[in-house]
């Protein structure tokens, strides 16, 4: 056994000392532009009435997330009778949430029984005589009046009476596929147009500064945006934010949607200032890339894409996996829709939360713990390569350098030396998220003065990720 660690280690010492040198060039001269990736924040699944992180909230602090976004689902029975709201379980929730420090984006996916009697996914205007057929050009303008009050209340008591500062309000969750999302509804795009144009009237009344927005859409390509985007784009509604969803292991995949959406709000000159938010996104669900180290870089690599792209808020999906009891999805889906919500969520292996269902931290919670570190004024980085990258900023309290490694070769290993210029004279500390540890993720690699103008030198493996700290 004794041999074999030493053969293991032999290789490792061989494959450092081959690695090729990348020397990574910090100037800390020039006035950067101020940079905060704090928005790019966290969410929470429509999984249930509880306050599904409140054993977390301390942890969460340390984050410091501007916003995290909740489902508004059927589980909370906002209005189990004509003229009756009720609102205490929502505002645990939501009390939750502002115990972090963050402000809730509140996603507006509910479907109350007494507004919608039949259970029909098919089925997504207010009384519409259960007939799913009835185009929406049909529908009396009637139907809405109740629906909108419910939503002028609800604004009212979130952001008037109590208090929870809610700016974004989302309407609807991934409208192009329905309860396959976790939500009852599956629109086509005339219907979610009318069913937006409504529900942002109701909101805009009660909160006249509120940001509103949409679709959440699945699939960005889908003709719900497209609809959207033209009716808000000709003025019939507004249109703050454009919304969508990714699950991929390629950052590049998230780069081109925020490309392509922007491209496709720019034809219209009233929403040139809308902004672009992706609040649902994780590497694939389905096919999750599980080699160690892969998803905290990941995290790092597509949260660098936002920022290049210039993406206005993302919410990461999500912070704690959880069990869903179906008796709650079965008063608002059909059999099929609550037996696939079960079987997801309590059958399949979960690796979405940066907790998992048995509450263990997993690596990711460390990657945004870095990224929470980077406010302050960029610097200018030289020296990195289509693996690895590197961010910069200065702060009051010091220099925070981010170094991560995507490899296109999984088994490369690169040797880094930092320059630090002008001339600093201080402290240093590099810290990596050790991913395959099961206690202590986070190490210390080194510490000490620094030695002008060199910086500390240190092995970046495949997915490697450290944070090397500088104070006076």
């Amino acid at each position: 056994m004794i041999f074999r660690i030493l053969a293991i280690l032999l290789l490792f010492i061989q494959a450092v000392q081959g690695a090729p040198t990348l020397n990574l060039a910090i100037d800390s001269s020039g006035a950067g532009v101020d940079i905060d990736l704090r928005r790019y924040s966290l969410g929470q699944g429509g999984l249930s009435h509880k306050p599904m992180f409140d054993a977390h909230t301390e942890q969460l602090v340390q984050l410091q997330p501007q916003t995290i976004r909740i489902f508004v689902q059927e589980y909370f029975d906002l209005y189990p009778r004509h003229q009756k709201f009720h609102w205490t379980t929502l505002d645990k929730v939501l009390e939750s949430v502002k115990a972090t420090g963050a402000k809730p984006i509140l996603c507006l996916c509910f479907k109350p029984r007494i507004l919608f009697p039949k259970i029909d996914q098919r089925i997504v205007h207010p009384d519409q005589s259960q007939d799913a057929s009835k185009a929406p050009s049909l529908l009396p303008a009637k139907n809405y009046l109740e629906w909108e009050e419910l939503l002028f209340r609800l604004v009212r008591h979130c952001n008037v009476e109590c208090g929870f500062e809610v700016e974004y309000w989302e309407i609807a969750n991934e409208p192009d596929i329905g309860e396959d999302g976790g939500c009852p509804y599956l629109f086509q795009p005339a219907d979610y147009v009318l069913y937006y144009t409504h529900s942002a009237r109701a909101i805009r009344r009660a909160a006249p500064a509120a940001k509103i927005g949409g679709p959440a859409l699945a699939g960005y390509n889908s003709e719900i945006g497209a609809s959207l985007i033209e009716h808000c784009g000709n003025g019939r509604a507004p249109l703050d934010f454009f919304s969508w969803h990714i699950y991929n292991n390629d950052p590049a995949y998230f780069r081109k949607s925020i490309r392509d959406i922007k491209a496709r709000l720019a034809r219209f000159p009233a929403l040139q200032s809308t902004e672009t938010v992706i609040d649902e996104w994780n590497m694939s669900l389905e096919h999750p890339n599980l080699e160690s180290g892969f998803q905290p870089a990941f995290i790092l690599e597509t949260t660098f894409g936002f920022l290049e792209e210039g993406l206005s808020r993302s919410a990461y999906y999500h912070i704690r996996d959880w069990f869903v009891d179906p008796r709650e999805f079965a008063g608002f889906m059909s059999t099929k829709g609550a037996a696939f919500m079960a079987r997801w969520w309590n059958e399949m292996p979960q690796y979405d939360g940066i907790y998992d269902n048995q509450c263990r931290v997993r690596p990711s919670y460390f990657a945004f713990k870095f990224l929470s570190a980077m406010r302050g004024q960029r610097l200018n980085v030289t020296g990195t390569t289509p693996d690895v990258h590197a961010l910069a900023v200065k702060a009051p309290t010091g220099l925070q350098i981010l170094i991560w490694n995507v490899p296109s070769d999984s088994t490369k290993t690169n040797e880094i030396e930092l320059t630090l210029a002008p001339k600093l004279n201080g402290h240093f500390r590099v810290t990596r998220i050790n991913s395959a540890s099961h206690i202590n993720e986070l190490e210390i690699l080194e510490s000490g003065r620094l030695a002008y103008p060199k910086g500390p030198v240190f092995a970046l493996e495949p997915y490697g990720i450290r944070l090397v700290s500088v104070w006076e």
